[in-house]
Parts: structure tokens; sequence; C-alpha cells
């Protein structure tokens, strides 16, 4: 698999986001804190209801036990770990898998 070098983990605000351009798609990096220990999410940056890209903006949470990012717009809510849309099934959010190398926050250079 190849890796695309994005920015350093501090370059990413504790349970916030950040924008790259992977492979001419914009995809929002998430940076979420739970335990002390960090978990990284990338997912299309592409809001499909407001046809806006501004996914890296929205606010992180959880519905139940699933980690999901609200749209800015709208406030339809996505699952980090998936992209599926919670209050409309037939919507789903590409994703990318994302690693950390270092301090380096790596996103691949194809969606999942």
């Amino acid at each position: 698999m190849s890796w695309n070098n994005v920015c350093t983990l501090n370059d990413i605000v504790p349970n916030g986001a950040r924008c790259a351009l992977i492979d001419g798609e914009q995809v929002a990096i998430f940076r979420i804190q739970k335990g002390g220990s960090d978990e990284l999410f990338a997912i299309a940056n592409f809001d499909p209801f407001s046809k806006a890209n501004v996914m890296s903006r929205g606010l992180v949470g959880s519905v139940g036990d699933t980690l999901v990012v609200a749209s800015p717009i709208y406030k339809e809510h996505f699952a980090l770990s998936t992209g599926q849309c919670i209050e409309d099934n037939s919507v789903c959010l590409k994703t990318w898998n994302v690693q950390l190398d270092g301090t380096t926050v790596q996103v691949a250079a194809k969606a999942a």
C-alpha cells in the first residue's frame, strides 16, 4: 500500500480534524483521543447533503457507541470508522486507511 505524508500528529488538535488533498480528493483526517491514546480516521471531506467540502469542520461525538462527525451544514452524522450516514443508510462517505509513522500522519493513496 502506498502512503502519503500529510502532517504531524500535533498539527491536528485533539478531537479535531485537518483536510488534505489525496489523489485529487479532499480527505478529512480526524484525531480522536480516547483513554489517553489517539485514534485516527480519514473520510471524504465532501458532504453529499450540502454539496460542500466541509466535513473536516464538523463536530465529533458519538451516537450510541459509534464515533461520528456531524456535518456543520445540515447536521447529518457520519460514522468515522465506516463513513456511513446514521440518518440515511443509503449514503456513505469514502474512507481511507490512516496510520501514524512516528509523529507523521499518513493517509493511503487510494480510498479503502
